[in-house]
């Protein structure tokens, strides 16, 4: 009887191949997953759809309907805010990549806006070469290729294009000013040349 059996279930068998790098091995959808980094919270991811291909060649997570996360500082605080339609992680160079509408904002308010951003965080920054614009106050930076650290808080556009910095009328002091000059002759003392021989 028992033989049988085995030889019902190799009749049924239906040989099956997959590529790991096309096909997810988990999809997860409509989630707001805590991650954390050597036992504490650093990231709060939010999106509609997560695919898993932790066995492709080169392991990767893929957010095909938009991604919104926050990084966190060790006391829990928002550090930044960042927002694509479409986003990559690669789990073992530890690198993002993030495509369209990309919005980062930082807790300064500044908020940067580009149509490609990758965050590396093994080296702790974030590049692009794709044109970018920088806003906060009333400044506004715009160019082509930039470069931060991960809090978005050090920053570098290499081409810059078509910027706003702020000017202020107000003529800040100099030492070589006039009126600088005559306050600092008139509180050396100079002695009298006449009782000198």
């Amino acid at each position: 009887m028992s033989l049988y059996s085995c030889k019902d279930k190799n009749d049924n068998l239906v040989a099956f191949t997959y590529d790991p790098d096309s096909v997810p091995t988990l999809i997860t959808r409509t989630t707001s997953q805590l991650i954390s980094d050597s036992g504490i919270t650093r990231y709060r991811i939010v999106t509609d759809l997560w695919k898993v291909f932790d066995k492709a060649e080169e392991p990767y997570w893929y957010f095909p309907e938009g991604i919104y996360f926050e990084q966190f500082t060790p006391d829990f605080e928002i550090e930044a805010t960042v927002e694509a339609d479409t986003a990559w992680y690669y789990n073992v160079k530890d690198l993002w990549k993030l495509k369209r509408n990309v919005h980062v904002e930082n807790r300064q308010g500044e908020q940067f806006d580009s149509e490609e951003l990758f965050w590396d965080g093994k080296n702790e920054k974030v590049f692009s070469e794709a044109y970018i614009e920088i806003k906060g106050g009333l400044t506004e930076l715009k160019g082509y290729g930039f470069e931060s650290n991960q809090t978005m808080t050090d920053y570098r556009i290499f081409r810059p294009h078509d910027g706003k910095l702020p000017f202020s009328e107000t003529i800040p002091p100099d030492s070589l000013q006039s009126d600088a000059w005559d306050e600092e002759m008139t509180e050396m003392s100079i002695p009298d040349s006449e009782g000198v021989d």
